[in-house]
Parts: C-alpha cells; structure tokens; sequence
C-alpha cells in the first residue's frame, strides 16, 4: 500500500474539506491498487452524506468556538475531530462494501496491537478498547473504488466535542461529558508514543512505499474542493 504525500511547497491552513477532496482525486486520477494517507485538522464537525445538519449539530456553539461544518460524502453519524484526532483515509480499487470494511478493521487492530493495545472490532466497524470506542470508520464508493475514513482518538477537547455535536441543552452538563467519556478511549491512555510518533508507526507498520502528489494534483484536489465549500451542499437535507 502506498502512503500519499503532499507537495513540500504546499503551505497554509488546510481544511477538512481539502482533504475530503483528496480522497476523491486520489480515487479518481492516481494509478495505485491501495492508497492511504493520514492527516489532522482544526476543530471541525463533520456530518453524514444523510444527516440533518440543524438535528445534529450545534451551530451556534461551532460559530462561537470557531469551529468549522462540513459535510462529507460517506454515511453514519456526527463526528467532531480536532488535532488531538488521527483521521485515516484508505483508497482502494475493491467494491466489495464487506471484504474492505473487514480489511480496514483488521489493518488498525493489527497496528494497534503491534503497540500492546487489546483492540477490537464490534459489529458497527468501530474498534474497541474493551467497551470502549477508540476508532470509528466510514465507507463510500466512487466508480471501481471504495473510500474508508476514520477518526482515530489519540485525545480530543471533550468539551468541544459533546457541546458541538449536541444540541439539547440538558446534555452540556458535566454529567453529560462523563458519560460520553464512559464510551470512549484515549490512545494516549495505553501507548507511551505520541501523537506524532503514533503516525509514523502507523505508515511504517501499513505502508511499503511513498507517492508524492504534484503542484498540478493539488490544483484538481482544490477544484474538487469546491463542492465540500459549498454551503448549499453542508446545509442540504
């Protein structure tokens, strides 16, 4: 599997729409059996291709925190990343919707276990630390490729986390963040690597190569880029 790269010149904020479209582009136009990339970014909510935006998210908390709405293209629930997340992007030339859930499972377990960690999978393609959430997926197909996602909690700003993605007032309690922290797990709390020694870990244990995207590559990703920017798409439904 080869690991994509961006351009060294490639400088500024990048957004989770970027790499979004950085998916696609790859799907579309690189010639590689197996892709993955890695890849961080600001705190940002993201929402299922099928979800409401109003019924799940917290827009008025976003807009006053700064953080960013998007929508992506995959089905499945609210997520909220931030730097302390490790997103994951799998490209693949398989449209066998089971076969490559299966293998992205088994891929994170094994890196996972590599590390002491006694991860998991559970029946809804997450991977567990006991009954606990550590990595959640998401999966959909362009034509002859499938695309899976998942955020993978190195740590995260919990409050961010409960306060965006939930509207109701009653949950912002402090009773509320300890119970969404009973269903979740920090990496942080089993590894002694950090986050950034965690990603080389992970690309050295999965990845047999390197392919670094050009200037030119960059400018279709952008264009793709477009639509992910567009508020009439965040907002439908």
């Amino acid at each position: 599997m080869k690991y994509i790269t961006l351009p060294d010149t490639l400088t500024g904020d990048t957004h989770l729409s970027f790499y979004l479209a950085m998916e696609e582009y790859v799907a579309r136009h690189i010639d590689e059996p197996d892709c993955f990339f890695m890849w961080q970014v600001g705190p940002t909510v993201i929402i299922g291709r099928n979800q409401v935006l109003q019924n799940e998210v917290n827009t008025e908390y976003c807009r006053q925190h700064g953080i960013e709405m998007f929508r992506r293209k995959s089905g499945g629930g609210c997520v909220y990343a931030d730097e302390g997340n490790i997103m994951l992007s799998v490209i693949t030339r398989s449209d066998n919707v089971p076969f490559t859930f299966n293998r992205f499972m088994t891929m994170i377990i094994f890196v996972l276990q590599k590390l002491g960690v006694e991860a998991v999978g559970s029946t809804h393609n997450d991977v567990m630390i006991g009954d606990r959430k550590v990595c959640g997926t998401a999966f959909y197909q362009l034509p002859g490729h499938s695309i899976v996602h998942s955020t993978m909690l190195y740590e995260t700003n919990m409050e961010h986390m409960l306060n965006a993605i939930t509207p109701s007032a009653e949950k912002l309690q402090k009773k509320g963040i300890e119970s969404v922290r009973q269903r979740i797990t920090f990496l942080k709390d089993y590894i002694s690597q950090n986050i950034g020694e965690l990603k080389a870990f992970v690309r050295q244990t999965l990845c047999d190569g390197e392919l670094q995207l050009t200037e030119a590559d960059v400018e279709g990703i952008r264009r793709i880029e477009q639509e992910y920017l567009d508020r009439e798409f965040i907002q439908r439904m």
